[in-house]
């Protein structure tokens, strides 16, 4: 049985269902939204890191001790050039909560980095209003996938770039032509272990699929 570790104050399960959730208020009060936020990325990009520095509650880990002589053998393969010293890996979801501010709460549901685990992807996506997807800028190739995803399913993303010590210095530009965005996808700069950072990146995340899904909206009925 591979080993897991699992801990949250809150049950992940409820809120995947409800996390869309619009709060019953009485005229003039204001409306409390639940909204839901996908972390994606490659293998070691700092999705689990992002989560637990923003989340307000005890964020849910669920990880397996990478399995071979040494990371990235056997059947867990993945190319760990950049995180040679990473020993897990998520195996099911992260999940954690913030409040943005009164009224809004973020849902955060984290995926699996590993290719083996990418069936988890599409269930994990269900009701999210946004994602966002972590880049690392020595291993940029590991975000195609995700990118590929949220592209093809229309959900509005952001690219996240967690800057890693000694990783290549690449602008906002410069990544955004490397991973072939879609014109106005935003690509920003972020310190996953940095809670005011990530919560920046969170916000803009949400701005951005405010606008998005309104540019739709009105196009619909246009």
């Amino acid at each position: 049985m591979p080993s897991e570790s699992v801990h949250s104050d809150e049950n992940p399960r409820a809120a995947h269902r409800t996390s869309a959730n619009v709060g019953r208020t009485m005229i003039g009060e204001d409306i409390a939204l639940t909204l839901k936020i996908v972390v994606a990325g490659g293998f070691g990009a700092g999705k689990s890191t992002l989560i637990g520095s923003v989340s307000e509650i005890r964020p849910l880990h669920s990880e397996e001790t990478l399995s071979g002589s040494e990371a990235g053998s056997g059947p867990d393969r993945s190319d760990t050039g950049g995180v040679e010293r990473k020993t897990s890996t998520t195996v099911a979801m992260d999940f954690g909560r913030i409040t943005v501010h009164a009224g809004l709460s973020l849902h955060l549901f984290g995926t699996p980095g590993q290719d083996r685990f990418r069936f988890l992807w599409e269930e994990l996506c269900e009701g999210a209003l946004a994602a966002v997807v972590l880049a690392d800028t020595r291993r940029l190739e590991d975000c195609f996938a995700a990118v590929d995803h949220f592209e093809r399913r229309r959900i509005p993303f952001v690219v996240a770039v967690n800057r890693f010590p000694g990783a290549p210095d690449h602008t906002e530009h410069d990544v955004a032509q490397a991973l072939d965005l879609d014109g106005g996808t935003p690509v920003v700069l972020c310190d996953a272990r940095d809670r005011a950072s990530g919560k920046e990146v969170l916000i803009r995340t949400v701005e951005y699929a405010g606008r998005m899904h309104t540019a739709r909206l009105l196009a619909a009925v246009g």
